[in-house]
């Protein structure tokens, strides 16, 4: 008997020590430069948390290393001292998240996990709070992942997709997407290449990562007594992980219908521009927009006026129309812009036949038999993520 409770207490094993991290030998920043979230105005508020690499939160997570920033957040990867594993901590600005984004990760959480695309989504591992004298910080904890396929773009000398690799990421997305679709009830909006991510799958990767930072500090500047640090990025890995769909933020119930503006501008679908409601089919519509981006290295649509004021809906309705034809009567009857009319001349000669650049012969005609059946003016034409599955 007291063999199998030794054996117990080995099994549970003591929590990990905090490393210490250097305190010098780093490279301080030119305080004329702006770094990362300084060149927000909303930095000069003080609504960033302080994080100092070294911190300890919850007990039981160790920041090691700055992974990026945004309006909102600044994001780094940590040591779970506790699981002896890794995680990554989002640390929100002061006030800066909508409650209503963790009722979103439950929903993700509370899925079937036997679907195939629960593992496509990045869940949250749990949220804490970090008390702060004049307002607290919310925490989200995730798994650690690797590059976005906006960054496999970028690290491409011809910043494209080849055809198979195109293959595998929308093969898994759409397993994402059908999972948040047909199981969680949500519209995600916001699909971009920086919210498609790759798993780590290499835990040398990681530990390397760490290594990395003790031995060569990453450089930082310090303005009124708060450290800004400069980000780092992962080595390559010897294998690539899943696809994950990320960044739930701006996700809605779909089956609440709902007409208000939605999605990236380029990305944005004609019932989104033309107010009527929407739901599923905006984030189908969305990716058949963006796998321009992925496999012909520009835009499908840019909507930019004429007038030169950058973006305006009429124009980027103007494309669509020369592209794909004019929408149905029943489609402009159903929006508050059933009267548009567009104000600027309709491109001609263009054809997704002559924007296709990179594919011939009967490979190209069935990869724009593909898209056609994502992009289609009313919503109820489009395919399901489901069915998109099944499509050769």
């Amino acid at each position: 008997m007291n063999s199998i409770f030794q054996a117990a207490r080995n099994l549970v094993r003591k929590p990990l020590k905090p490393l210490r991290f250097p305190t010098a030998r780093y490279e301080f920043v030119n305080q004329n430069i702006l770094l990362e979230e300084e060149k927000f105005d909303d930095f000069k508020k003080g609504i960033y948390y302080p994080v100092n690499i070294g911190d300890v939160f919850a007990s039981k997570y160790q920041v090691v290393e700055k992974l990026g920033f945004g309006v909102s957040s600044t994001v780094w990867l940590a040591r779970d001292l506790q699981l002896h594993s890794y995680a990554t901590l989002k640390i929100f600005i002061r006030e800066g998240v909508d409650p209503e984004e963790f009722n979103i990760y439950k929903s993700l959480s509370a899925g079937n996990v036997s679907h195939p695309g629960h593992r496509h989504v990045r869940n949250a591992l749990e949220v804490f709070t970090i008390p702060r004298q004049g307002g607290d910080h919310k925490c989200l904890v995730q798994k650690p992942m690797w590059d976005s396929f906006r960054d496999l773009l970028d690290r491409n000398p011809t910043h494209r997709f080849t055809k198979v690799l195109l293959r595998a990421g929308l093969s898994q997305l759409l397993l994402a997407l059908d999972y948040l679709h047909s199981e969680c009830k949500l519209v995600h909006t916001d699909i971009k290449a920086d919210k498609i991510l790759i798993e780590i799958d290499d835990q040398d990767i990681l530990d390397s990562f760490v290594n990395a930072e003790l031995k060569s500090p990453s450089p930082r500047k310090i303005v009124e007594g708060a450290p800004i640090y400069e980000s780092r990025r992962f080595d390559l890995p010897k294998k690539y992980g899943l696809v994950v769909l990320s960044d739930f933020g701006s996700a809605v119930r779909g089956d609440e219908k709902r007409t208000h503006d939605a999605q990236p501008n380029i990305y944005r679908c004609p019932e989104v521009m033309l107010k009527t409601e929407w739901s599923y089919a905006a984030d189908i519509w969305n990716v058949g927009t963006m796998i321009w981006d992925l496999f012909e290295d520009k835009h499908l649509f840019y909507g930019n006026d004429p007038d030169g004021s950058g973006y305006k809906t009429r124009a980027h309705l103007a494309e669509v129309v020369g592209l794909l034809g004019p929408p149905s009567l029943d489609l402009l009857k159903r929006g508050s812009r059933r009267n548009w009319i567009a104000g600027i001349p309709i491109p001609k000669d263009t054809s997704l036949e002559s924007s296709e650049e990179n594919l011939t012969g009967e490979d190209k005609q069935e990869f724009l038999r593909f898209v056609r059946s994502m992009l289609q003016w009313s919503p109820e034409d489009r395919k399901t993520a489901e069915q998109l599955l099944d499509d050769p």
